[in-house]
């Protein structure tokens, strides 16, 4: 990154303010929310910003919290955090799933489209059907039981 570039501002910000959510950061630099989010998942492939952790508070709602004790550098692969069939494109397939709140039906059609192809399970066509038969159950739940808003 070039010095005084915006990249290595929002960067430096991310870094000095770990709790700040990617819309706040986006909010205050007035770039939209899907470069803070490439930014974030570059820095964090070269080491710089800490890995999130998942956990569940009281209220279900999921945080990114990071973790003193892991080391800074992660591999570009990490099938337990960051699969590589789920981290392509800039934005791993949860963070997109958490962010439109998709919730299980549909997050699974997401996550099962993401990853057709990329785990060698027959040339990804099971995963392709297992997306068709969570998307059948999502539309069967909504006409059996529609969601208030």
């Amino acid at each position: 990154m070039r010095k005084n570039s915006k990249s290595t501002k929002i960067a430096k910000y991310m870094t000095a303010n770990l709790s700040a959510s990617p819309l706040e950061v986006a909010e205050k630099f007035k770039v939209n929310r899907q470069y803070v989010y490439n930014l974030r998942n570059r820095l964090r492939k070269e080491g710089i910003a800490p890995p999130k952790i998942r956990m569940a508070s009281a209220d279900t709602s999921i945080m990114d919290t990071p973790d003193p004790k892991m080391p800074k550098f992660q591999p570009k692969d990490d099938p337990v955090n960051h699969p590589a069939h789920y981290t392509d494109g800039g934005i791993e397939t949860i963070d997109f799933i958490e962010a439109k709140r998709l919730g299980y039906h549909l997050g699974n059609v997401i996550k099962y489209i993401c990853r057709a192809g990329k785990k060698g399970t027959n040339m990804g066509l099971q995963d392709l059907q297992k997306a068709r038969w969570y998307l059948d159950r999502a539309i069967y739940k909504n006409e059996i039981n529609p969601p208030t808003r």
